[in-house]
């Protein structure tokens, strides 16, 4: 082994760090070191960027990749497909008092200001008058006779003027929503 060429790294690596660790004057960072690095020319996300063929800075996803957490459904907002949803579609969880209970926040949350806190579509948006059009009566015989799946569609991708709550709420809670609808709400 060659300490000479040992000993002048070890000689490099002890000035850089001492002069590195110099600062002019106890207002900055010290001295920069491959200042390229620290200062990168940042394009803002809609500003033109020479760097792609297109000019654009932002980019579009790959196609067909899926964001991290996200979970494709595979249904459309049509009735035929709120159906199929509810012939194919199942409950993977347990009506625990848990999930009884956290589908009962979610509904408070989400779905109480239209339909009402016992669920008839007498809630506070329709009475105020700030909202013209009815929401649906979730104790209907129609609803009440509805599958499960069904009422997780209708949450997910929305119906009639109903938005969709897809993305505002995970599907786990989606979950949790239609069964306190099914065994809270209409067992009342």
């Amino acid at each position: 082994m060659n300490f000479k060429i040992l000993n002048k790294s070890l000689a490099a690596i002890i000035l850089m760090i001492v002069f590195g660790s110099c600062d002019r004057d106890r207002n900055t960072t010290g001295w920069e070191y491959f200042d390229d690095m620290v200062h990168s020319p940042a394009y803002e996300t809609y500003s033109p960027n020479p760097n792609f063929t297109d000019g654009k800075t932002m980019r579009n996803p790959v196609e067909g990749t899926i964001p991290l957490g996200y979970v494709p459904f595979p249904y459309e907002k049509s009735v035929e497909d709120r159906v199929r949803a509810g012939k194919e579609l199942v409950n993977p969880l347990e009506p625990t008092v848990q999930n009884l209970d956290r589908g009962k926040q979610v509904f408070t949350i989400f779905c109480m200001n239209c339909h009402g806190e016992k669920g008839d579509g007498k809630g506070y948006l329709f009475t105020s008058k700030l909202y013209p059009y009815p929401p649906a009566n979730l104790l209907s015989e129609k609803v009440r006779n509805n599958p499960i799946g069904e009422i997780y569609h209708v949450i997910t991708v929305g119906y009639g003027v109903m938005p969709q709550h897809g993305a505002q709420v995970r599907p786990e809670d989606r979950w949790k929503a239609a069964m306190y609808i099914k065994n809270v709400l209409h067992k009342q």
